[in-house]
């Protein structure tokens, strides 16, 4: 087991951060670039958005709307464990920016880090894909 907490992964996308933030940070969205979600009805509950994962029934919460492209989110799966998922979209010159997703190792193995690892590398790819073809 490594010593590092956490591994960002990041991929740049050829869309100004403002439209990437507004598409990603949408939760009725989030079927469409995370896999976990994918065809997942999205329904609104008081202050979080559920939606069917493999797990099962999971809320998201988003923080609120910023001017800074912090999209963090909290996911809570259905035995009640939440976990806080930072990221972000970062401009980078005209017409580009940089995602970034920082994947927290909590209590997985190294092999289940590199599982989500390459999980997650999916969705910022299909989120890339999306974003750019609009």
């Amino acid at each position: 087991m490594t010593d590092t907490p956490s591994r960002h992964l990041s991929i740049v996308i050829e869309r100004p951060w403002r439209e990437v933030y507004e598409y990603a940070s949408d939760p009725r969205n989030l079927p469409h670039w995370a896999a976990g979600l994918a065809g997942s009805e999205v329904q609104r509950e008081v202050t979080q958005w559920s939606m069917n994962s493999p797990m099962g029934r999971v809320l998201v919460s988003f923080v609120p709307e910023n001017e800074y492209g912090v999209m963090d989110h909290t996911v809570t799966l259905p035995s009640g464990e939440s976990t806080l998922n930072p990221l972000r979209a970062l401009p980078l010159e005209e017409g580009r920016c940089e995602v970034v997703f920082t994947l927290r190792r909590s209590t997985m193995s190294e092999q289940e880090l590199e599982e989500d690892a390459a999980a997650v590398a999916e969705d910022l790819a299909q989120l890339k894909e999306i974003c750019e073809q609009r």
